[in-house]
């Protein structure tokens, strides 16, 4: 049964200024608590970005630590000494321990982010999970769907969200400063993935390979090697691999940059636009490898007209790749950033700041007054929203539609085709070879359980 869930479509949302919240009121979550009463929280990676998750949320009460480095699990622990324990996350929702938390931490790998999200919702626990929210399209739905369902606060590790900087760029494009947006670039610096040797040190990759390793190396005593493949298919160990980010541009358990840093950088402009399901997806780069994502890499997407707004043509440039604006030296040339293109002018932002471009054009420009209420911080909003029934700007009906999104543009690029999407039955209409793409199989024991 297609799993078709698109934000507008089944939530009551709020508009405050120029941005949409959607408030746990309106999701239906269950009784509320004072902000001052703690949650009970399960971390699920506790290492890497589960270390840093940690410290954001460590003044509720952390009652389980789980990770498959035995090394992560006990320094979490000699700060929380009260906690529980585990290896296998699966062992956290068995009848009794899942009657010890409200609320699940996901920072894992890739790979198994929906194998620990989609139980987490079944039983009804505030998630917050980090990008990407799963490791494919199928999955992004899937988890859409129990979100929704479960009615419970929910947001996707996209930190910069909450930054000021962002929401001033989305009051400037939703306030028509540079009149309608039908072209956007997006741009990153990073060139990690599938490359020459050469290549990889002159674009400071952090490790160089061009083939799966053939030789078998020792597991490292502290790490249950079995438990971090999880349902990907049984490799031998290799530290080719581990630790992260190494495994990232392995398609196994990644995806490449595309996924990882398109959570952040596509998600301003499908904040501002209001974007959702492309209508068609082109990815360009070097021959597909079969094991590995690329370093350098170009997408395109087409969407249609969103109420006013007219459509919009959004391309991704990764590492070398760079927008034609950028290469004729017409705007400043940041290593990373966006690139929004209006009737009135231009838009060119970052992580931290923006300009409207040309300046000269815009010098006496009068900024509108902020509309968009300040984030009470990335975590704060979850943990709020999970007491009170609060907002939060990324939850799994906005970043889900983010994700699938992304997972497109890969999937185009290693298909070599310019993919027709239809989001309500989740298939490519002229590339029926995509469907091993968008749902991929799992090693035995490791089904998702809609």
């Amino acid at each position: 049964m297609p799993h078709e869930i698109r934000r507008r479509d089944f939530l009551k949302t709020t508009a405050l200024g120029a941005g949409v919240w959607v408030t746990g009121r309106q999701l239906g979550y269950g009784q509320e608590k004072s902000p001052n009463a703690k949650l009970n929280i399960a971390m699920i990676g506790s290492g890497g970005r589960g270390g840093s998750n940690l410290k954001d949320v460590g003044g509720e009460t952390i009652v389980a630590l789980c990770d498959v480095n035995d090394k992560n699990v006990e320094a979490a622990a000699l700060k929380h000494p009260g906690a529980k324990t585990f290896n296998d996350f699966r062992e956290l929702f068995d009848d009794q321990n899942v009657k010890t938390f409200d609320a699940c931490v996901i920072s894992t790998c890739e790979h198994t982010h929906a194998f620990a999200t989609l139980p987490a919702l079944q039983a009804k626990k505030h998630v917050y999970c980090e990008k990407p929210l799963t490791h494919g399209v199928w999955e992004a739905r899937v988890i859409q769907d129990a979100a929704k369902k479960a009615g419970v606060a929910t947001q996707m590790g996209t930190q910069v969200h909450a930054s000021e900087n962002y929401r001033r760029v989305v009051e400037l494009i939703q306030g028509n400063a540079i009149g309608p947006v039908k072209e956007v670039h997006v741009w990153v610096g990073r060139s990690w993935g599938y490359q020459t040797e050469e290549e990889a040190k002159t674009n400071n990759d952090i490790l160089s390979t061009q083939e799966r390793p053939k030789d078998v190396q020792p597991v490292p005593k502290e790490l249950h090697w079995d438990l971090w493949l999880g349902p990907a298919p049984e490799r031998a160990f290799n530290r080719i691999y581990f630790p992260g980010p190494k495994w990232y541009r392995w398609w196994e358990w990644g995806s490449g940059t595309m996924s990882d840093l398109g959570s952040h950088m596509n998600d301003l402009p499908f904040w501002a636009l209001k974007l959702d399901a492309p209508r068609t997806i082109e990815g360009f780069g070097p021959a597909v490898h079969p094991d590995l994502a690329p370093a350098n890499f170009r997408a395109t997407y087409e969407y249609g007209a969103r109420g006013e707004r007219p459509p919009v043509t959004l391309t991704w440039y990764q590492g070398t790749e760079k927008p034609p604006q950028w290469k004729e030296k017409t705007i400043p040339q940041w290593n990373t950033g966006f690139l929004f293109v209006g009737d009135k002018g231009m838009i060119q932002a970052d992580y931290s700041k923006h300009l409207l471009l040309p300046e000269d054009k815009f010098k006496d420009f009068k900024r509108p007054e902020p509309s968009i209420p300040k984030s009470l911080g990335h975590h704060a909003e979850w943990i709020n929203a999970a007491k009170t029934g609060g907002p939060t700007t990324c939850n799994f009906a906005y970043s889900g539609p983010l994700t699938e999104a992304n997972h497109l543009a890969s999937i185009a690029y290693r298909l070599g085709k310019k993919l027709e999407w239809d989001p309500v039955n989740l298939k490519c209409k002229n590339a029926p070879e995509a469907d091993r793409l968008l749902h991929r199989e799992y090693r035995k024991g490791w089904e998702l359980k809609a």
